[in-house]
C-alpha cells in the first residue's frame, strides 16, 4: 500500500485558499499512483476557532463532498486528516475518510480536546471509535492529542485495526513527544502508524512537520521532513501479522487483571 502524506502550511482562518491547495495535493498524489492520501489536523481552517461561526464547514458538507469527487475520479483512497466542522449542537474537530468509489466510509470527531490550544472552550468531544476499511484492510484513525493516550489507540487495534492514521497540528515545541509517541504506538500495537503533521506558523504556534511513517516493529519509514510537500511510504500489511505471531502480545494481555 502506497501511502502519500501531505504535509502543508495550512492557511489560517482562510478555508478557501486551504481547499485550493488540498484539491492540488490529492491530484497531485493520485497521478504518482498512491493508494490513500492522508491530510492533516484543521487543515480547512487551522485553530481559527474563535471564528469558527464563520469559518467551520457546515455538517462537513463541503469537505464531503470534495473528498467523495475526488476519491471517485481518481480512485484513490483519502484519509481527510481533519476539518473544523458545524453541527446540530456545536463545533467538532472532524475526520471523514473517503473510499476509492467516492463513498464517505467513516466520521470521527477527535476524543480528547487539548486545553493548551483551548479547543475545550469552542468544540464538542467525539463520542466514538473510529474503525474503517480501506482495500479490504482495517484501519483507525485518531486525531493529534488522542496520541498521548494509548488506551485509546490500542482500543483500536483490538478491533483489528492494522493501520493507525494520525493527522496532527503538533507544534515544533513538542514534536520530540510526536516521534517517540508515534515509535511507541506502533510497536505496543504492532502495527503501522502513519502520523501527518503541518508545517509552517499560525499567531500562536510554530511547526514543523516530522510527518512519521513508522513499521509495526519500530523502524521508521519516514521521517524528518520540515517543508511543504508530499511525503511516501510503501507499507508491506504482511509485517502486521508477522510481528504479531513473532511476539504475541495481543494474546499475552492479562484480561483477568487489566
Amino acid at each position: 500500500m502506497k501511502i502519500a502524506c501531505v504535509q502543508m502550511d495550512i492557511a489560517f482562518g482562510n478555508p478557501e485558499r486551504n481547499f485550493e491547495a488540498i484539491e492540488t495535493y490529492i491530484e497531485e498524489a493520485a497521478n504518482a499512483k498512491a493508494d490513500v492520501v492522508v491530510l492533516p489536523e484543521m487543515w480547512n481552517a487551522g485553530y481559527a476557532l474563535d471564528k469558527l461561526d464563520v469559518l467551520a464547514d457546515k455538517d462537513g458538507s463541503r469537505t464531503k463532498e470534495l473528498f467523495s469527487r475526488l476519491a471517485g475520479a481518481y480512485e484513490v483512497n483519502i484519509v481527510g486528516g481533519s476539518v473544523a466542522t458545524k453541527k446540530r449542537d456545536g463545533f467538532y474537530n472532524t475526520m471523514y475518510v473517503a473510499s476509492r468509489t467516492g463513498e464517505i466510509v467513516t466520521e470521527y470527531d477527535k476524543a480528547h480536546l487539548f486545553k493548551l490550544m483551548a479547543e475545550h472552550h469552542f468544540l464538542n468531544a467525539g463520542q466514538k471509535m473510529n474503525i474503517f476499511e480501506l482495500d479490504g484492510v482495517t484501519c483507525g484513525g485518531i486525531i493529534c492529542y488522542d496520541l498521548r493516550f494509548p488506551e485509546w489507540i490500542r482500543a483500536h487495534t483490538l478491533h483489528g485495526a492494522h493501520i493507525m492514521f494520525i493527522p496532527a497540528e503538533w507544534p515544533a515545541a513538542r514534536i520530540d513527544h510526536w516521534q517517540l509517541l508515534l515509535q511507541a504506538r506502533a510497536i505496543e500495537n504492532q502495527c503501522f502508524v502513519v502520523g501527518v503533521n503541518r508545517t509552517g506558523d499560525d499567531p500562536n504556534n510554530k511547526f514543523n512537520g516530522h510527518t512519521m511513517v513508522v513499521a509495526p516493529w519500530g523502524e521508521v519509514l519516514l521521517s524528518k521532513q520540515t517543508g511543504e510537500g508530499i511525503f511516501y511510504a510503501e507499507l508491506d500489511l504482511k509485517q502486521v501479522e508477522a510481528v504479531r505471531k513473532m511476539i504475541p502480545v495481543f494474546q499475552d494481555r492479562r484480561t483477568d487483571l487489566y
